[in-house]
């Protein structure tokens, strides 16, 4: 028996990254995924390699017209939502989030996606499964714990998806919904993300790669799998007790 087996899965931005390999670990261990993405090729290429009865649905999370079109697509195919991971997002929309450098349409986007994004993924994921419960799982990044003077506007939305997280959690709890929220925050992890990271500033991308590295004290970068391990411990019931909780995935980097 699967570790999630049978319980029925969002994963937005599934079809690139940790929110591929989330969907991949959720599927392998009984899960019947929806992948969301605004790009369709990968999503549709992702979702037919799962196992399982996984679908891939178009979506932007920016959108609130977007999030109520999937809760009646998934509710309407399966009766129910136990498990959300709000997983979509952006770095940024320019090549640099220098504090000086920022401007107000770079900070808007940022947060359209990852804040207002999650926002409205918990609102209306909270419809969804409020009848009979389930798990809620927001992407941030250790970039919500710590200042991120080179990453203004990224750091403050993941710092925003932290916040709402515990919010939802003791909302959640105290109307008796049986629905659990948790943030979970990657380090340094080897994605299409990891590497935009890399470029920003300018520099070498790979000699950037070995000096973030070189500040991990277990001396290497995560996988994408390493941090969708986690996010399956968080929406499995082996975790019925947590919720409101901080899961870092970062090799030590914050411990410092």
């Amino acid at each position: 028996m699967g570790r999630v087996q049978d319980k029925i899965a969002i994963v937005t931005g599934g079809a690139t990254g940790i929110g591929r390999a989330t969907a991949r670990r959720l599927a392998e261990e009984g899960a019947l995924v929806t992948i969301t993405d605004r790009n369709v090729e990968a999503g549709q290429a992702v979702a037919a390699e799962l196992p399982g009865n996984a679908a891939f649905i178009a979506q932007d999370v920016r959108l609130e017209d977007d999030w109520k079109a999937l809760m009646a697509a998934v509710t309407e195919r399966h009766g129910r939502l136990d498990i959300l991971v709000n997983n979509a997002g952006i770095l940024a929309t320019g090549p640099s989030q220098d504090l000086e450098a920022t401007d107000l349409e770079q900070w808007r986007a940022v947060q359209a996606v990852n804040a207002e994004g999650v926002f409205l993924g918990c609102h209306h994921g909270i419809g969804a499964m409020k009848a009979g419960g389930g798990s809620i799982i927001n992407l941030s990044s250790i970039a919500g714990l710590i200042g991120t003077p080179h990453l203004a506007a990224y750091g403050a939305s993941k710092g925003a998806v932290r916040q709402l997280s515990k919010s939802v959690a003791v909302y959640c709890g105290r109307k008796g919904y049986g629905i659990r929220c948790n943030s979970v925050h990657p380090g340094i992890i080897r994605t299409d993300m990891g590497d935009q990271v890399m470029g920003l500033g300018g520099g070498d991308p790979q000699a950037n790669w070995e000096s973030r590295i070189g500040l991990v004290p277990l001396g290497e970068a995560g996988e994408a799998v390493d941090v969708a391990n986690c996010i399956l411990f968080l929406a499995s019931d082996e975790a019925r007790h947590v919720t409101g909780a901080e899961l870092v995935v970062d090799g030590g980097m914050t411990a410092i």
